[in-house]
């Protein structure tokens, strides 16, 4: 069964609620999905599982937020290389520097050499409608590329 590692950093909830979407979404999949919010988890607990996920709100002036900022840290150490990956969040787009976390996470994840999965993606506000069906998408991709590489 392909294990989905699911953290999320949420200050107004949106960003919980994108992780839920796809924790059905991957369960719907067969996956054995752990969700966790960032702060609570040790970036480490990527290295056991096969798809690896992150959905972050972008803080201030377009940075990874303070809550994870360890995760964010301690992820530049390891290996993922045979791990697919994806990366999506929430944002307002009155800011200029629009779910800028999402690219900050994703260029992380391509220098410790995981596979990305899917494009990003990057919902206004909280997840409407569309936003789910995008993100349903999102994730039967990230499985798709999981598939293909046998995990």
């Amino acid at each position: 069964m392909t294990k989905v590692k699911i953290v999320y950093a949420s200050i107004t909830g949106n960003d919980e609620d994108i992780a839920y979407v796809l924790t059905e979404k991957f369960e719907e999949l067969g996956c054995d999905v752990d969700m966790s919010e960032v702060s609570q988890t040790d970036a480490a607990d990527f290295e056991d599982s096969d798809i690896c996920v992150i959905a972050s709100y972008t803080y201030d002036q377009g940075i990874v937020p303070d809550e994870a900022l360890d995760f964010y840290d301690d992820m530049q150490d390891l290996n993922l290389s045979g791990k697919v990956y994806g990366v999506c969040g929430s944002g307002d787009t009155f800011y200029e520097d629009f779910c800028r976390a999402v690219d900050e996470f994703a260029k992380v994840f391509e220098e410790v050499e995981a596979t990305k999965g899917a494009e990003p993606v990057r919902v206004e506000l909280d997840p409407e409608q569309d936003d789910i069906d995008h993100l349903d998408h999102f994730a039967e991709e990230i499985f798709k590329k999981a598939q293909e590489m046998d995990l």
